[in-house]
């Protein structure tokens, strides 16, 4: 009987070796569940800590006790002229399945998942490489330009009709997205898989219970960190409001712009400012300056309307559970108020592109006028 289990576990190693070994870019790999991961949070990006530094989302992990949030931070590249194509859920044949992320002279797909911060769903508008150097886009990330002089401030569209928090692809209610031409390309380039950096970051965050969906439902604590694996020291940004539909960079200046892209998923005309006139840059900071604070005002008003809604339905669901309610009545009220933060979203949304559309228009007359 021994003989004979050896002989099959031998047959199996076997068999396994015989495969040949995909790249962990290509292949979903870990998990597959049947629940999909929660929605993304909202959080504000923390500040570059150096030159150099890339930014990784944060995104839902899953282990024995269910899906845990892994905090975005900033991590250096293994080695200059590399990307980060972030990882993404995606469901087929009944299950969610992981699909990991890597590092590539190129941003492949990741799902059409819209992580904010230059991760619209499409390529990557957060920096590039050149010489060595890697230049940061102020539009949509958090730079502080007295350390940080490889900069240029580039207007980015949002490749996403729809700007939601959705984080998986396929599925109920999931991101219906298919890679590009581009992205298909860039899965047959080198890869080079998570950094031991971004591995201690995982493993920090698999340890803290705090992470977990379930005891933080939907909104963690601390939702990105300055520095990989530090979650308590000066600089994290907490979870806002688990009902915006908006990440948090996306405030007037990342869906104005022309859309046309590079391979890397940069705009065209992306350049330091020793590449543009004085004059250009006065120009494009006042009237950017002007689109922030109509943006910034319209964003204050939605935060209270969503925080009013949001304190009425804690409110009655108070009141329910002191009135011992049934399930049924229970799930109606859920149902109805989940209706009520829908209705919101979407008028919210209809706003946020009215105005888009409009500081767009001013944007394009302001660059066909000749500049005195």
């Amino acid at each position: 009987m021994r003989i004979t289990r050896f002989i099959f576990l031998f047959a199996l190693a076997a068999g396994i070796l015989a495969m040949p070994a995909p790249s962990q870019a290509q292949v979903a790999v870990g998990v597959s569940i049947h629940i999909g991961p929660p929605a993304l949070p909202v959080y504000a990006q923390p500040i570059c800590p150096g030159p150099g530094y890339i930014w990784a989302p944060g995104y839902w992990a899953y282990g024995p006790d269910g899906y845990f949030w892994v905090p975005g931070t900033w991590v250096l590249a293994p080695e200059a002229g590399l990307l980060w194509t972030p990882g993404y859920w995606g469901f087929g044949e009944g299950v969610y399945v992981w699909h990991a992320g890597y590092w590539g002279p190129t941003v492949g797909f990741y799902g059409g998942i819209n992580y904010g911060f230059g991760y619209t769903g499409v390529g990557f508008a957060g920096g590039y490489w050149r010489g060595g150097n890697y230049y940061y886009n102020r539009s949509v990330t958090n730079v502080n330009v007295t350390v940080i002089h490889n900069t240029y401030n580039t207007t980015v569209v949002n490749n996403n009709n729809t700007i939601n928090r959705v984080s998986y692809n396929g599925g109920p209610g999931g991101i219906a997205a298919r890679p590009t031409r581009e992205e298909m390309a860039a899965e047959h380039e080198r890869h080079t898989p998570m950094t031991v950096e971004q591995n201690r970051h995982f493993e920090a965050a698999r340890g803290d219970r705090g992470f977990l969906a379930s005891v933080n439902h939907g909104r963690p604590e601390v939702a990105a960190t300055p520095h990989s694996g530090d979650f308590r020291s000066r600089g994290v940004e907490r979870g806002r409001d688990a009902n915006m539909n908006r990440p948090a960079e996306n405030r007037g200046d990342s869906n104005r712009a022309d859309r046309s892209r590079e391979n890397n998923g940069r705009i065209r005309d992306d350049r330091p400012p020793s590449a543009r006139s004085s004059r250009d840059a006065s120009y494009n900071s006042r009237l950017d300056e002007k689109h922030q604070r109509e943006t910034d005002k319209m964003q204050g008003q939605q935060d209270a309307e969503r925080q009013k809604l949001q304190q009425r339905h804690d409110q009655e669901r108070q009141n329910l559970g002191r009135q011992n309610a049934g399930q049924q009545r229970q799930e109606q009220v859920q149902h109805r108020q989940q209706q009520q933060m829908d209705q919101m979203n979407r008028r919210h949304e209809q706003q946020s592109q009215k105005l888009e559309q409009r500081q767009q228009r001013e944007t394009q007359r302001q660059e066909g006028k000749p500049h005195k």
